[in-house]
């Protein structure tokens, strides 16, 4: 084995990807061996900008130094201990997380797919305990072309064939309604049975789908008076990416956390990705006591969740989103960015939409060129990106982008375009 890597190529690693692991996932043919910032390099030593950050799990850059040493000062002396016993690092982390947003309390997991599920069974457990729903008849809300995952209960919510064809039957209880439709919201909620929303404040992957500016404040509104949880899964969109600490807050103006009066807070919110800076699976999922305290000992919990791995590396990722004004500069550059992709008046672009960092051009479908075509000849050029739905290209990378590489990376994407007009 050592000598299969020493030896290997990105041709040969492709390879043993296709011969001996599943096939569930289509890669830009690229293999990646290093990653700095907002760069990675090939096994052969090319250099590329990361404009996906795995899928916005790399917010701070890649093996930023403040959170590596926070893994490895950790590793050395504990990373698990089960939930079985308490362990020394795991209530501050508790307490930081929820200062940091304002919440209560804390419920702390690994992955974004499980955290919406923890999000979703409080959720219901909170509609027959608080509110007082007929035993099996809660009813969870959800937005059409949404994505929280993958599990079972997740891809009821979906209405992607790729993630429901062949794994049916499938769970109950769940609604779908048009995503930026307040009207739709409204009209399901006359049904008291109805427990909570689960909303994307963007649509990340459905192609970074941008609502209405009012969209979050006027479901948050509906919700509380119709007495439904509003949770708010921020695993892509959350920890500074949109130009806020979290998308759900729209307009507005606070600086470091959302215990500053945010315009709007969900009484759920789902966090994952950067909360650990893409260095080691951890998710969360917030909400106060009168919601939290649902869940007692036995009924819900993960091995892993709240190990003091975890909970040492993800204090360290929020700190330097702080530390590094990462909010700002997601908005101050998203903003450049989208000014300049709407400047290049490319006929292969049909629309750009975003907000911070998270951002995505739709390209003009034709016969002669593709989403796929294009990212592959910008991974030629030296940037990585990835399509998603077939015609659109997310622009995703590291928040600790400078205005100039961000300049650089435009100059790659206008030659790349205009190598196929």
């Amino acid at each position: 084995m050592e000598t299969l890597m020493q030896n290997l190529s990105s041709k040969r690693a492709i390879e043993l990807e296709n011969e001996y692991g599943a096939h569930n996932y289509h890669p830009l043919p690229v293999v990646l061996d290093r990653g700095e910032g907002v760069f990675v390099w090939d096994l052969e030593g090319n250099k590329y900008y990361d404009f996906l950050s795995a899928y916005s799990a790399v917010n701070q850059g890649h093996a930023h130094p403040k959170i590596i040493s926070a893994l490895k000062s950790q590793a050395d002396k504990l990373t698990l201990t089960s939930r079985a016993f308490y362990n020394s690092a795991l209530g501050a982390y508790e307490k930081y997380i929820t200062e940091y947003f304002g919440f209560d309390m804390v419920l702390p997991m690994n992955t974004g797919a499980e955290a919406v599920e923890t999000a979703i069974k409080l959720c219901r457990k909170w509609g027959y305990e608080k509110k007082g729903i007929p035993e099996n008849q809660a009813k969870i809300i959800v937005c059409e072309n949404n994505f929280h995952g993958r599990t079972i209960t997740i891809i009821s919510a979906s209405n992607d064939p790729d993630a429901t064809k062949n794994f049916g039957p499938y769970t109950p209880g769940i609604v779908s309604i048009p995503y930026d439709d307040v009207a739709a919201l409204e009209k399901e909620l006359e049904d008291p049975n109805v427990a909570g929303f689960l909303v994307e404040p963007i649509q990340g992957e459905a192609g970074v789908f941008v609502p209405s500016d009012d969209y979050m404040k006027r479901c948050a509104a509906i919700c509380k008076e119709k007495n439904v949880l509003l949770i708010a899964d921020e695993v892509q969109t959350g920890i500074a990416r949109t130009g806020k600490l979290l998308a759900t807050c729209g307009n507005c103006n606070c600086q470091s956390s959302c215990e500053n009066n945010p315009e709007v807070k969900p009484d759920i919110l789902i966090l994952g990705k950067a909360i650990s800076g893409g260095v080691y699976p951890v998710s969360a999922v917030l909400a106060n006591k009168d919601i939290m305290l649902c869940i007692q000992p036995g009924q819900h919990g993960s091995t892993f969740g709240g190990n003091p791995l975890a909970c040492k590396v993800a204090i360290a990722a929020l700190e330097v989103v702080k530390e590094e004004n990462l909010q700002e500069n997601a908005e101050e550059l998203g903003e450049l960015l989208r000014l300049e992709l709407r400047n290049m008046n490319s006929n292969l672009i049909e629309l750009v939409r975003g907000k911070g960092l998270l951002n995505a051009i739709v390209i003009k479908e034709t016969d002669k060129v593709s989403a796929w075509d294009i990212c592959v000849k910008l991974k030629e050029n030296g940037l990585l990106a990835k399509p998603t739905h077939g015609h659109i290209i997310r622009f995703a990378p590291p928040l600790i982008i400078t205005k100039e590489q961000i300049l650089e990376c435009v100059s790659i994407i206008r030659k790349t375009l205009n190598s196929f007009e």
